[in-house]
């Protein structure tokens, strides 16, 4: 408990006000949310250490801090003075240096490493000019009081200046109003705005480390997802899909906008991602719209009708014990090839194999169960463990990450050690079961989403491909990496704009001119070999026809 407590305490800090997500995708950004968070922050926290030391009568009265300069006269002869009315001007120019890059990103956001941002909505449009006005009037209001209640090299500077222009003192009294007003319609938009994500995070913060996950689009997890976005637009440029702008709207931003106002467009918004998990790694807040999105589709979509009674007359005959046992799937035995290097690899380090589905593949259910057919899933996945279980085997080697990542997911496979092919490829390269012949040809490696980003897979085959040839690098790569276009989760996307996804993929992967490209998923390995310019090689070809 005390763990999660500081891990809790941490990641407030560094999510909610120093936004250290955001600063690993882009410094200007991430200073711009930093700056206007922080310096916020510490104008309430300085702020409410004054009302303690010098008004302590008026504690907890709340706008007494907001309006300290206002309401008191205060010298700054004292040390306590000078110290705090120092970091008051320090946190304020803070804070106005993000507002400036916040009104600059808004029509020339590429400086600050985003293509595009989201559209506004009116409740957006008022909190967010009413949140540039409140700091601009508050320093002109703190400076035009400086001279009376105290200040820093800011507001007093400022004051001066002032003061050689503008003599009337019943001018001070605007400019507060005109800053109250500005906090007070921000405050009132804030909960029709996308700025609902400032006391929203906190609290999605503290659910997710305690392990709590969304059961349906809507509960009070989901709610606190939601609420959390910031609309901020990262999850846009990362979107595989939006390399057509008319998909834009179909990106993550616009799906949570979507289920906040409870539209029933919400379910072809979730129909049409492929589930790539691409937006949910970009995401600063953490969001895993993707599982939002499956939970729309398990909510509206019905089951399947398909008979799955042929599954009983399946007998049980594979003997593994004394083998590790290999699953193809759907996919790989569409793509013979693959299996077939894997075998001739294990046969040369004299690894005993078993095929489990050599006479045709029981899928393993992922498809079904990411169109929302959960209950359909479960007939598939029950048959398949049945068959594993009682082969008796102690590892499982699949070639397709979709089957990978779903068996360690929702298989319970509790003492089966479940590998992908080229993580157990690896392991015999390193353990001297294998020899590679290395030449001076060059790959780039594709990182399938369900390996790279699904199952944190990115070493490995890296390395086999390594002690090959020359691995060059993507300019779009490992969590990063852009889908192939071909994804399963995708129920609605169009031919022609799978094969758009699929050239933006080889447009990143072929920057640094390879020789042959390399991916480890048989659907990858189709939807490249459809359009590349180069050879495309599953890793298991590619290991193969090295072997010395």
């Amino acid at each position: 408990m005390p763990a999660t407590l500081f891990k809790t305490f941490k990641d407030i800090i560094a999510d909610c006000l120093i936004h250290v997500q955001i600063f690993k995708k882009n410094i200007l950004l991430g200073y711009m949310h930093f700056s206007i968070a922080f310096g916020w922050f510490m104008l309430i926290l300085v702020g409410h250490i004054e009302v303690m030391i010098y008004t302590p009568q008026r504690n907890g009265v709340l706008y007494y801090p907001v309006f300290f300069r206002y309401f008191v006269m205060e010298t700054h002869e004292t040390l306590r003075g000078s110290f705090f009315f120092f970091l008051m001007d320090l946190s304020l120019l803070l804070v106005l240096t993000g507002i400036g890059l916040a009104i600059y990103k808004r029509f020339h956001s590429r400086i600050l490493g985003m293509r595009r941002t989201t559209k506004l909505r009116l409740g957006d449009k008022i909190a967010l000019y009413s949140l540039w006005a409140i700091f601009p009037l508050r320093l002109l209001a703190e400076s035009f009081t400086a001279n009376i209640s105290g200040g820093s090299f800011l507001t007093i500077s400022i004051n001066h200046l002032l003061n050689a222009f503008v003599t009337n003192p019943d001018h001070i009294l605007p400019v507060w109003w005109g800053y109250s007003w500005a906090l007070g319609l921000f405050l009132f938009a804030l909960p029709f705005s996308r700025y609902m994500h400032i006391p929203t995070e906190i609290l999605l913060i503290v659910l997710r480390n305690a392990g709590i996950k969304s059961s349906v689009s809507r509960d009070g997890y989901a709610e606190s997802e939601i609420y959390s976005c910031s609309r901020c637009g990262i999850c846009i440029d990362a979107c595989p899909m939006t390399s057509k702008k008319r998909n834009i709207k179909f990106s993550s931003v616009y799906f949570i906008r979507l289920l906040r106002r409870r539209s029933t467009e919400s379910l072809a918004t979730a129909d049409k991602c492929l589930m790539c998990n691409k937006c949910v790694d970009a995401c600063p807040v953490g969001i895993d719209s993707t599982r939002l999105k499956l939970l729309k589709r398990q909510e509206m979509h019905v089951r399947s009708r398909t008979d799955y009674e042929y599954l009983q007359s399946i007998e049980n005959k594979i003997d593994a014990t004394d083998s590790v046992l290999y699953y193809a799937g759907c996919m790989t035995h569409l793509t013979p090839a693959i299996y077939k290097s894997l075998f001739k690899i294990l046969k040369s380090a004299n690894i005993k194999y078993t095929f489990l589905d050599i006479d045709g593949s029981i899928c393993c259910g992922r498809p079904l169960f990411m169109s929302g057919d959960k209950e359909s899933a479960k007939e598939l996945i029950n048959k398949n463990r049945e068959l594993i279980r009682s082969s008796g085997c102690k590892t499982l080697i699949l070639s397709c990450p979709i089957c990978y990542k779903f068996f360690k997911e929702e298989y319970k496979l509790d003492g089966i050690d479940i590998v992908h092919h080229s993580v157990y490829i690896n392991n015999l390269l390193t353990s001297g079961n294998i020899k590679l012949h290395k030449g001076i040809g060059s790959f780039v490696f594709h990182d399938p989403c369900e390996l790279g980003r699904g199952s944190g897979i990115y070493n490995e085959p890296r390395e086999l491909l390594s002690a090959i040839g020359i691995v060059k690098e993507a300019s779009q790569e490992k969590n990063l990496s852009i889908c192939c276009g071909g994804s399963l989760g995708s129920l609605t996307l169009s031919f022609s704009e799978r094969e758009q996804i699929a050239k933006s993929s080889l447009n990143s992967l072929l920057t640094n001119n390879p020789d042959k490209l390399i991916t480890a998923c048989p659907l990858c390995l189709k939807s490249f070999s459809t359009y590349n310019t180069i050879p495309t090689r599953d890793i298991a070809q590619i290991v193969s026809e090295n072997l010395i």
